[in-house]
């Protein structure tokens, strides 16, 4: 009868300490937002009072380890939350070659540079990708060929005003690249807009006077212009 009662205690006690459900206090303090990288967020809810993580579109269900640990099979990674200084660290492991990382909670209202880009705050989207370039400029985030493919898929979809606020960004960022600036003038074309696409491949050209893209077309803009 001893061990019975000893056993169902037991069962209790461990139940309780698996038990995925979090205190309420937990729950205000851990909900939110938190930057995953410079460009981008892993968001913490709950639902039914259980932690749940959304990352990249999924919905993940974190296995609770402690009170403020949690392993995402996703990410084969574990979660430490510490809610006192607004942030969550990474159990560190052999693969982190000993390096530590935190994902910061983002301020009520804050948002990526990329998510400000797409809500069309460019001075915002700006501001913001500066800062990641002055904190560590090769960061993947901020590469020219990226911000540049999204510039181009907005030309693609007949979105030109969209695609020079993108590509006036990537000039800001990257001033003395020639693509830059033959990028805008691109634009301004296809905006029918010849003088400032001629003033964008005349300034590429300033910068690489073998840039064969503003060459060709700075001929034909100008050859144009001579008929016209």
């Amino acid at each position: 009868m001893k061990k019975l009662i000893f056993y169902s205690i037991f069962i209790v006690f461990l139940t309780s300490c698996t038990s995925k459900k979090k205190s309420p206090d937990f729950i205000s303090k851990a909900s939110g937002r938190y930057f995953f990288n410079a460009d981008e967020t892993i968001n913490a809810y709950f639902k039914d009072e259980e932690l749940m993580i959304g990352w990249r579109g999924k919905d993940l269900s974190p296995l609770k380890i402690n009170d403020s640990t949690f392993y995402v099979s996703e990410l084969n990674e574990k979660l430490i939350f510490i809610t006192a200084e607004h942030k969550i660290k990474l159990a560190s492991k052999r693969e982190h070659n000993n390096e530590v990382f935190i994902f910061h909670k983002l301020k009520d209202g804050e948002k990526t540079p990329r998510e400000y880009l797409k809500s069309g705050n460019y001075k915002m989207a700006l501001e913001g990708y500066l800062a990641i370039k002055k904190r560590d400029s090769m960061n993947p985030v901020i590469r020219e060929n990226n911000l540049n493919s999204i510039g181009y898929q907005f030309l693609k979809n007949d979105d030109i005003k969209k695609a020079i606020e993108v590509f006036k960004i990537n000039i800001a960022l990257y001033p003395n690249s020639s693509n830059t600036y033959d990028s805008m003038g691109g634009a301004y074309k296809k905006e029918k807009d010849t003088i400032n696409a001629i003033k964008f491949y005349r300034k590429a050209l300033d910068i690489n006077p073998e840039n064969r893209s503003s060459k060709r077309q700075l001929k034909r803009l100008t050859k144009r212009e001579k008929n016209d």
